[in-house]
């Protein structure tokens, strides 16, 4: 397992590295994450914000506040997601990171869905096929 993950968004403009393990990876399936990221859901996990070194495009990176508390991080010259965290909290040492922008192979522990009461109403997960089938 590598120390060190690397990620960056789609123009690679922007460029980070992760100092440890991703940590909680969730898919959020809130109105918010889906609207931000134009899909069924957004797959995050965080790591300590001191554990995150933009090396890349730190002035290419703009803040949205979707909420008082929250702040989504996004590169303004390709649109990509790549952070959002709390401004207060009890997490708010913590940074999530838009797992897709990662581009070290990381494989988790466990993963769990969220917010599935608001699910896109069209999402309908895929059932893995039976052998043989």
């Amino acid at each position: 397992m590598p120390h060190t993950y690397h990620g960056s968004c789609l123009c690679a403009a922007v460029s980070y590295q992760l100092l440890t393990a991703p940590k909680a990876l969730t898919h959020c399936h809130c109105s918010q994450c889906r609207k931000g990221h134009g899909a069924a859901f957004a797959s995050y996990a965080s790591v300590p914000r001191n554990a995150l070194k933009v090396l890349t495009g730190a002035d290419t990176i703009s803040t949205y506040h979707s909420s008082p508390s929250v702040q989504r991080e996004f590169c303004a010259r390709c649109g990509s997601n790549l952070f959002w965290s709390r401004a207060e909290g009890e997490f708010s040492d913590w940074v999530s990171v838009a797992l897709a922008t990662l581009d070290t192979p990381f494989t988790p522990h466990s993963q769990k869905h969220i917010h599935l009461d608001a699910k896109a109403p069209w999402y309908f997960p895929i059932e893995p096929s039976a052998p043989g089938a």
